[in-house]
């Protein structure tokens, strides 16, 4: 199963917790309606048998609104709670973020292999949150890519070497990359509004007592007891099947995901030893953090003991998972392999225009589903970038400057105009290190630019929202201070807006041939991207437009075609089907390709591209030369 599939299964798994949540809430309110009916039927006499069913209409009315209600107002209060992305997920289970500021060895080798697991994966680098907690254990958070964050907790640091911590790693990344994460967060929020039923009646509950005084108070103790009962038992009768639910979905995903660990890798020794050391520590993997029930199915292994661990088991055995990654595994509990060697710092040297045709289709082949080459491609990448640069990358201040001068134009000219355009918005301070950065930033090759953003990304979505809102204002100031817009800098302003307001992610519905003349524009100004003539620009247009198969498909012209058309057209197609969208980047490739070359700047066209899509595409594999 690959990327696009594991997007149609989770928009089909959406669609399933949604209508899990319907029958649940129309069964809480059928078996509300005859507890309070049975409570309210008529007196009747000895002789005569009792109404066992009376449910007068308004009754039943009233019993819906307040169950609807109840449960639609608790989940959308969880939502808002959770909407800000995976942070509040991590803040809630004592999590403090590590990205610009590792405070030891342990968690500066977590943030590097979170880094070179993003890099590999084409995705952003998440924030990375410590919980120092002796437990072994991991999670990932948050609604989409954009606002996803990798939990660890400091007994896996202390205790797991780099080839487990990285199957731990790889592990939480596959739920990142196919959904699962976002299913999981829904999943805490329809859940919150079923068990706020049980919280209201127990409320109820505990507040009896105090309606004493009237005969007329008195009177109506025993109904008002009777409902509280009903909503605090009808409230967790439903978490129940809830939490059933919640841990059937929850173990099947972790199979694959363990699945997917050890295909980026190429080294399942690693997960295996991980989960190995989970069942022989001491301290095992369940957490001590007061909130750790709520999140249990978000985690590496069992974060929380259960009364009824077969029915609530929100994870498969270690045993079954240990088992399943190493068939011949004769049971023993010790890692067996001596830990690879740590990665040594080699560079791959790749000349410009280095990026084969093949490439860019394998590349295409591999989204969602990183190979070794490409996690030992994101090393080189990290390894060629100069010192000064990772360290601004990691200080949310110097940070913006390496942005700035990502943006500045490679012409001296153009670009001393830039500066003097922001040097009026900028401290002495500030603008002082920019200029320190815009030469080992001009220096870089052009494949190492969407690297580099990638690491600025997480010191960034640390800046006050007012800081955000400047960075952003100067960013513009830059792209427009030279009269012209390219198409690179657009998508650059695009990515870091999208990183610093996600939204979450969408699967659509839309077809290809619905969405003819959205893709018309995006390959038509793809093909007027790397042309030379008109003529060059035509034929490359021809090829993608032949691949989707578009009726009557005219290049359009570049007033046609411009960065507002391509904005709002880029909207649209991230309304695909996500079966689909591999067709249309297919199509991207073949444009692009055209002329038998791939530039850099092409290839990483492409990748920022596909990132606004929705599609996270891996580096492109350079060959030595």
């Amino acid at each position: 199963m690959d990327f696009f599939e594991h997007q149609a299964r989770a928009r089909r798994s959406s669609a399933l917790l949604v209508i899990l949540l319907v029958l649940a809430v129309l069964s809480l309110i059928a078996i509300t309606s005859l507890v309070i009916g049975f409570i309210l039927q008529p007196h009747t006499a000895l002789d005569t048998a009792p109404t066992l069913l009376y449910m007068p209409w308004p009754v039943i009315g009233l019993v819906s609104a307040v169950v609807i209600s109840v449960v639609c107002l608790g989940s959308l209060f969880k939502w808002l709670e959770l909407r800000s992305g995976g942070a509040a997920i991590a803040q809630r289970l004592g999590g403090r973020p590590v990205n610009t500021a590792p405070q030891d060895l342990g968690e500066q080798r977590v943030l590097n292999v979170v880094e070179e697991m993003a890099l590999a994966s084409g995705m952003p680098v998440p924030i990375v949150y410590v919980l120092d907690d002796p437990a072994i254990n991991a999670f990932a958070a948050g609604l989409s890519p954009q606002d996803a964050v990798i939990g660890i907790t400091r007994g896996a640091l202390n205790q797991l070497n780099r080839d487990e911590l990285q199957g731990v790693i790889a592990h939480e990344f596959s739920h990142i990359l196919h959904g699962d994460m976002r299913l999981n967060t829904q999943l805490v929020a329809a859940l919150n509004g079923i068990l706020l039923l049980g919280l209201l009646g127990g409320f109820v509950l505990r507040h009896l007592p105090r309606s004493r005084g009237s005969s007329r108070d008195g009177k109506l103790v025993a109904p008002i007891f009777m409902i509280g009962l009903a909503l605090w038992v009808l409230g967790y009768t439903g978490t129940f099947f809830g939490r059933l639910i919640r841990a059937a979905v929850s173990r099947q995903r972790e199979y694959l995901a363990d699945a997917s660990a050890v295909q980026y890798t190429r080294y399942p020794d690693g997960i295996a030893g991980a989960l190995q050391r989970i069942a022989s520590s001491t301290t095992g993997s369940e957490l001590h953090a007061s909130h750790a029930e709520e999140f249990s199915h978000l985690y590496f292994a069992p974060g929380v003991s259960s009364w009824f661990s077969s029915l609530f088991a929100t994870h498969p055995p270690l045993e079954k998972r240990i088992q399943r990654i190493l068939p011949n595994w004769d049971g023993s509990l010790k890692p067996q392999r001596a830990p690879r060697a740590e990665p040594q710092p080699t560079v791959v040297q790749a000349p410009a225009q280095a990026a084969s045709v093949l490439a860019m289709g394998a590349a295409i082949e591999a989204i969602g589903s990183p190979q070794p080459s490409h996690l030992a491609q994101a090393q080189s990448h990290l390894n060629q970038l100069p010192t000064l640069l990772k360290q601004a990358a990691h200080n949310s201040q110097d940070a913006q400057c390496v942005l700035y001068a990502l943006l500045l134009d490679a012409q001296a000219q153009a670009a001393d105009k830039q500066l003097r355009s922001l040097q009026l918005r900028l401290d002495a301070g500030r603008y002082e290190q920019l200029l320190q950065l815009r030469e080992p930033v001009q220096q870089l090759a052009t494949q190492l630019r969407m690297p580099l953003l990638d690491l600025l990304l997480p010191s960034l979505k640390s800046l006050a929202s007012d800081q955000r809102k400047d960075m952003l204002d100067n960013l513009k100031l830059l792209i427009r201070s030279d009269a012209h817009v390219s198409v690179y800098e657009w998508a650059l302003l695009r990515i870091v807006e999208r990183y610093l307001r996600p939204l979450p992610a969408t699967y659509g519905r839309q077809t290809l041939a619905a969405l003819s003349e959205d893709s018309t524009v995006l390959l038509s100004l793809l093909a007027r991207v790397g042309a030379s003539d008109e003529l060059s620009a035509q034929a490359a247009f021809d090829r993608g437009a032949r691949s989707l198969a578009l009726p009557k498909a005219f290049m359009l012209s570049e007033a046609q075609c411009n960065l507002r058309a391509l904005e709002a057209a880029l909207k649209r197609l991230n309304q695909l089907n996500p079966l689909d969208k591999p067709q249309l980047l297919k199509a991207m490739a073949l444009v692009i390709e055209h002329d038998a070359q791939v530039t850099a700047a092409e290839a990483e066209l492409l990748r920022a591209l596909a990132d606004i899509l929705d599609c996270p595409m891996p580096p492109l594999l350079r060959p030595n030369p």
